[in-house]
């Protein structure tokens, strides 16, 4: 046999099997592509469930104090099932709540109250979108500045919030 025709055929040793890199590359692909559908997916949910619209919140020029209340835990309006809501709330006041008479306090008891009163309304299917958490603001706004117009309340913020069925 001719020596130039031995040297043009590889050894079996250097052979490379061409779907091998192929399919190592369609692996690598698909783990790719699953790891960014999960993400998109975490994503997509955690803003559906937490209501956030990939805006930066709007700060109002009015707010001049952050009056933070305690947490609340309330049962919520479900007939079919037990459901309760977890939500913190700071108010965002035009002013201090004490001003400059130091005898005024702030009406905590009736401040409390009113969220209270709005939140008992909420239902779970509709809070856990952000048109309901939407609507829930607008309705404690509504409900705080009719019952206590002196607190200059100009936004809602919720600090918490956690819906367990």
């Amino acid at each position: 046999m001719p020596e130039d025709l031995v040297e043009a055929v590889p050894s079996q040793e250097n052979l490379v099997s061409p779907a091998q890199p192929q399919t190592e590359q369609r692996s690598r692909l698909w783990i790719a592509l699953g790891c960014a559908a999960v993400v998109a997916v975490g994503v997509v949910l955690g803003r559906a469930l937490l209501g956030v619209s990939g805006q930066a919140p709007e700060t109002s020029e009015k707010v001049k104090f952050v009056l933070h209340l305690e947490t609340f835990v309330i049962n919520l309006a479900d007939p079919d099932e037990k459901a309760y809501l977890r939500i913190g709330v700071d108010l965002g006041l035009k002013h201090a709540p004490s001003g400059k008479d130091e005898d005024k306090e702030v009406p905590v008891a009736a401040v409390r109250d009113a969220v209270l009163e709005v939140l008992a309304q909420g239902k779970p299917a509709e809070l856990l979108t952000a048109a309901g958490k939407g609507k829930l603001k607008a309705d404690l706004l509504g409900t705080l500045r009719r019952r206590m117009p002196a607190l200059g309340v100009e936004e809602v913020y919720f600090t918490e919030f956690l819906i367990q069925q």
